[in-house]
């Protein structure tokens, strides 16, 4: 199985038959190394409903016919646009083809702000549990560091954890080392920062402090094979 880091909170995975893709903020994303019209997927799976993580789903997902995975409301507004979807709510698990999806709680927002400056609410924010090819891969979404992520990671042993450092929005470089304390992974990738301003971070600072998993700092298009 290859993951791969696209810039700002965008990964993909590719198992032996399938592409899935996560929070695919590609166009305005400048840390991505990715072009809309070149991207294929199967799947994508969303962690909430703001523009840096919804993005470009739903012109990827109609270029490939691909399913799009998200919080219920989310994947209920993703629908009307003519995309097919499979909506999900925290604590709730489905097998797809690929293998297992759970969604965990995620301590943040989920809405957008439409043409006539309304907030549109698109349901709970979360995180991504994925089990395929044997493999557990958690991507933490945006969020605040939480005491549940301990229970997270004794009751699903995680191979690689993606969680953000940017801080201002999300959880900074100290609250995210200590929930790589909780979590326990394997190997661990900071995502989540240095796109915009309010967000800069080094982190090589983040490597430093966390002693209980192996750290990949990763540019974009860089790659982690899991096997």
């Amino acid at each position: 199985m290859k993951v791969s880091f696209h810039g700002h909170a965008v990964v993909k995975i590719e198992t032996g038959e399938f592409t899935l893709l996560i929070d695919p903020f590609i166009n305005g994303n400048g840390q991505t190394d990715l072009k809309v019209e070149d991207v294929k997927a199967d799947y994508i799976l969303l962690t909430h409903g703001h523009n840096d993580h919804v993005g470009d789903t739903v012109e990827i997902a109609k270029a490939n016919n691909a399913t799009v995975i998200a919080p219920f409301e989310l994947a209920d507004y993703i629908s009307w646009q003519g995309v097919e979807t499979h909506g999900m709510s925290i604590g709730g698990a489905f097998t797809f083809p690929f293998g297992k999806v759970k969604l965990t709680q995620a301590f943040h927002g989920s809405s957008f702000v439409n043409e006539k400056q309304e907030i549109i609410y698109t349901g709970m924010p979360s995180g991504i549990l994925i089990e395929a090819e044997g493999k557990t891969i958690y991507h933490a979404g945006d969020t605040a560091l939480f005491s549940d992520m301990k229970l997270i990671g004794d009751r699903h042993p995680i191979d690689l954890a993606f969680v953000p450092i940017g801080d201002n929005f999300t959880m900074g470089i100290e609250d995210a080392a200590y929930a790589v304390e909780l979590l326990q992974p394997k190997s661990v990738v900071p995502i989540h920062y240095n796109t915009f301003p309010p967000i800069q971070q080094d982190p090589q600072k983040f490597a430093e402090l966390v002693s209980n998993a192996d750290v990949k700092i990763l540019r974009a298009g860089d790659a982690v094979e899991l096997s």
